[in-house]
């Protein structure tokens, strides 16, 4: 199991002395929580000749329902059986609730190393949502960092074409980050096209959008030049924050000004104020 899960969820992986019983593929159904959404035909038809060859080594994960049983953990497993004609699946029937079927969905998927960065940042999401917790508690009951937790969600704020060409494996989590650096968010998805088009790598595409960055201030009216305590100030909130951070410094006051790009965008950031306010 990962380390650092919730209080009590590693035990609902294997209970001692818990039988597995034979469940019929017809009265199973999809995992309405499952944070994969991609399967490829040649993964399950390759599962599908291991099956046939050797059965199913490890027991599927499901939880009784009105009508059969919810599939928790082992979907790929599930969709193979069917493709292969298997009339029943060994299975471990659990009682769980909705945030222990989504939670344990997750962690299977993550150990696993089976979900694209969109599918894991959306299920990030959906979690804090449904459990009602913070990117800190979350990261606390997952064994991950917040930050490895608020950059993933930070790639949901894209547009909608760069997260399919993200969950399609055609752009990485790598050049999602360095498109949401691009100051000309107008010029996202255009860029995501040439990345595609030039299979342009990280450090590429990190110089392109430096580039691009450096041509749109210089078609701005040069500011007056900051002392070097401003600087500094504004390169440490950028680093801590994780998105530009501008500060206005007037004769008499000013203000500061924090780039955000949508509303779960926003609400990590005022998360990570009031983070602070109560480690004061």
């Amino acid at each position: 199991m990962a380390k650092g899960l919730g209080k009590g969820l590693g035990s609902l992986i294997k209970q001692q002395g818990e039988e597995i019983s034979e469940v019929l593929v017809k009265e199973c159904r999809p995992n309405p929580y499952q944070p994969r959404k991609e399967f490829t035909e040649e993964a399950i038809d390759e599962l599908k000749q291991s099956i046939l060859e050797h059965g199913i080594l490890q027991p599927l994960i499901v939880r009784k329902s009105i009508k059969g049983y919810e599939i928790v953990v082992g979907e790929r497993r599930f969709r193979a059986a069917k493709a292969a004609d298997f009339d029943s699946v060994p299975a471990l029937v659990r009682d769980l609730t909705d945030e222990q079927m989504m939670e344990l969905a997750l962690l299977e998927n993550l150990q696993r190393e089976d979900l694209t960065p969109v599918e894991e940042a959306m299920a990030y999401q959906s979690l804090m949502k449904e459990l009602g917790v913070t990117q800190d508690q979350l990261a606390g009951r997952l064994g991950k960092s917040r930050s490895h937790i608020a950059n993933l969600v930070r790639l949901l704020s894209l547009p909608s074409d760069i997260i399919k060409h993200m969950n399609q494996g055609t752009l990485t989590m790598g050049h999602g980050r360095a498109l949401l650096g691009l100051k000309d968010k107008q010029e996202l998805s255009s860029v995501a096209d040439k990345i595609v088009k030039d299979q342009l790598n990280v450090r590429q595409v990190e110089r392109l959008i430096a580039d691009m960055n450096e041509q749109k201030a210089a078609k701005k009216k040069k500011e007056t030049e900051k002392d070097i305590f401003i600087k500094a100030r504004e390169e440490t909130l950028k680093e801590q924050l994780g998105t530009g951070v501008t500060i206005h410094k007037g004769k008499r006051k000013g203000k500061i000004e924090i780039e955000f790009f949508n509303d779960e965008d926003l609400e990590r950031i005022l998360e990570w104020f009031e983070t602070k306010e109560q480690d004061a």
